[in-house]
């Protein structure tokens, strides 16, 4: 992990984001030597799998039709 203080990071941020982009390596940003904040790259996380369950759920009907107590109110 390569490790930068604040005035480099202020003064570089652009070439660190760009070296965390192309390496996927986070960077350590330290105030005083002690370590304050990471740049890091996002997650990619994978689409949320539906439960299998859901796959069997039929609808026989429109659930966009109105009802006959909203035709009432009309």
């Amino acid at each position: 992990m390569n490790t930068v203080s604040i005035h480099e990071a202020k003064a570089h941020l652009s070439a660190l984001i760009s070296t965390v982009e192309r390496l996927g390596e986070p960077v350590l940003i330290c105030r005083h030597g002690r370590p304050v904040a990471e740049l890091g790259p996002v997650s990619k996380g994978g689409r949320i799998t539906p439960d299998p369950t859901l796959k069997r759920i039929k609808i026989k009907c429109d659930p966009t039709e109105p009802t006959e107590a909203e035709w009432s109110d009309v």
